[in-house]
């Protein structure tokens, strides 16, 4: 169906030209789909957008026609549905996102000599899907990417679950076992709550000997579009770092590189 004529307030001009204006208004509603607009109404998005309602029930329609939104009737509200959450879960595992992070992260490797980890939830984990391996040597005997790290164990995980929203955050301990890998593991949610907020506070997180006994971490959120959507860590052996102020100022960088390149753009 051909677009409604354009009006002095719906002129398409945010559309660069040769591109279809369509397409792009439908992709400009699933960006605006976050955690502050869960939900949108046909008035809502002729509001926000400067489309006619005509024009924004169409999108909508069409939107959830493929399974990109759902309707709910009894409120006739639009909210995000399983087709976009598939095709974040496909992209968030390919290999265009770990080659998109890789040079980021061997490039710390470099300047620090650590480990270098970008990892994104999966589940009650964290899942590094991208690795460099510093001067020092690598953490394991085998390769990261793939790796697990418990949410509640190490500041690879608890720096992003430290900036979920409070309540997302809360569902996902509520009720949940959490294992004991070392001595320095903490297992206790109320003391857990207390390092989250403490993480939140000061940026960072540090851990040492929570997963793995010999080793040290210092981590950071990196945010998708505002949203939480991952960790960037460096790792060593032995006892904690002497240097975090220093290495909290680079990963600062390299988390905002990455943050940059995950949205197409550059310093």
């Amino acid at each position: 169906m051909p677009d409604e004529p354009e009006t002095p307030e719906d002129d398409g001009s945010s559309t660069p030209s040769g591109m279809l204006q369509t397409v792009d208004r439908a992709l400009q509603i699933l960006l605006a789909t976050d955690r502050e607009h869960d939900g949108w109404s046909v008035t809502e998005v002729s509001a926000e957008f400067g489309f006619s309602t005509s024009v924004a029930h169409r999108l909508l329609a069409t939107l959830t026609h493929r399974d990109f939104l759902i309707a709910d009737p009894s409120t006739r509200r639009y909210r995000i549905g399983p087709a976009a959450m598939t095709v974040g879960r496909i992209w968030a595992g390919s290999q265009s996102l770990r080659l998109l992070v890789q040079p980021v992260l061997a490039q710390l490797a470099e300047e620090t000599g650590l480990a270098a980890i970008f990892a994104i939830p999966d589940a009650f984990h964290m899942r590094a899907i991208a690795a460099a391996t510093g001067t020092e040597g690598p953490l394991r005997t085998y390769p990261l990417v793939g790796e697990l790290f418990p949410a509640h164990a190490g500041a690879t995980s608890k720096a992003y679950y430290a900036h979920l929203p409070d309540l997302e955050r809360r569902r996902t301990f509520a009720d949940r076992p959490m294992a004991r890998f070392t001595p320095s593991t903490t297992i206790d949610p109320a003391v857990l709550e207390q390092q989250f907020e403490r993480i939140r506070r000061q940026g960072y997180a540090t851990s040492s000997g929570e997963y793995d006994v010999d080793v040290s971490t210092v981590a950071m959120v990196v945010r998708l579009r505002n949203e939480p959507f991952g960790s960037l860590s460096l790792g060593r052996h032995g006892e904690f770092m002497t240097d975090v102020p220093a290495l909290v100022r680079r990963l600062e960088e390299a988390r905002r590189d990455i943050e940059l390149t995950l949205v197409g753009r550059s310093r």
